[in-house]
């Protein structure tokens, strides 16, 4: 009897010690995420930012600019007013938004990400239509669409320049907001199971974690797929 109720009070320890170990992994893990996370916010807003901080410059410098074409026009200097517009508008194509899907959200995630993917020499092709409002919230919609351009960017940077290209589309269908990144890539992808890994090491993997996670959030599903020289990640998540 004695012997039972000594193994019956040490299953009960081990028990609690594994619910506590457990306790404790899963905390670490979301104490990292919640880190990750912010990072990730804090490096869009500063993105979005700096998009910003050229627009005000350049209104800020408007007033100069008309000062200067009627200069120009009082002494009927056609061609130089036309050279001058020129660049201007050159000037201005640089920091008006590139796409424009509806959603304010997402353009600035969206115009964000694809100028630094521009500045980087990677060719882009994008088409976004998104509602104005969502009940997505904002934070999760920035992780999910940050991250996968940041790693759809990061892959191609490995790659030479005439190589580099990244297709983004972002629509809804019925009900569903359709999340699609595909990127030029080379080598070969990771895998665990039926699953993806990340290629950055355990300790840069977070990003494929918190997606995954904001899709089982909002019951939607994930798919990612590897061809030769491309990777594809489509991300569905229900609005209702």
């Amino acid at each position: 009897m004695e012997l039972i109720s000594y193994i019956s009070i040490l299953l009960v320890i081990i028990i609690c010690m594994i619910v506590l170990l457990r306790w404790y992994i899963s905390r670490a893990i979301d104490k990292k995420i919640f880190a990750f996370q912010n990072d990730v916010i804090t490096k869009h807003v500063s993105e979005v930012e700096n998009i910003y901080n050229q627009m005000r410059g350049w209104r800020h410098d408007y007033h100069n600019h008309i000062q200067m074409l009627k200069a120009h026009l009082s002494l009927e200097q056609y061609t130089e007013i036309g050279g001058y517009l020129n660049k201007l508008d050159a000037d201005l194509t640089n920091v008006d938004t590139i796409i424009k899907t509806g959603n304010v959200t997402v353009d600035a995630i969206l115009n964000s990400k694809v100028s630094l993917a521009l500045a980087s020499k990677i060719n882009v092709n994008a088409k976004a239509a998104v509602p104005k409002s969502l009940n997505i919230s904002e934070v999760d919609l920035c992780v999910v669409i940050g991250n996968l351009l940041d790693n759809a960017t990061e892959a191609c940077l490995k790659l030479s320049e005439t190589d580099r290209i990244i297709r983004i589309y972002i629509d809804v269908f019925n009900d569903y907001l359709y999340i699609s990144i595909t990127n030029a890539m080379s080598g070969e992808v990771r895998k665990s199971g039926t699953g993806y890994i990340s290629t950055k090491g355990t300790s840069r993997g977070f990003g494929l974690i918190r997606i995954d996670k904001i899709a089982k959030k909002y019951g939607g599903h994930i798919n990612r797929q590897n061809e030769e020289n491309a990777f594809a990640t489509e991300v569905i998540l229900p609005l209702q």
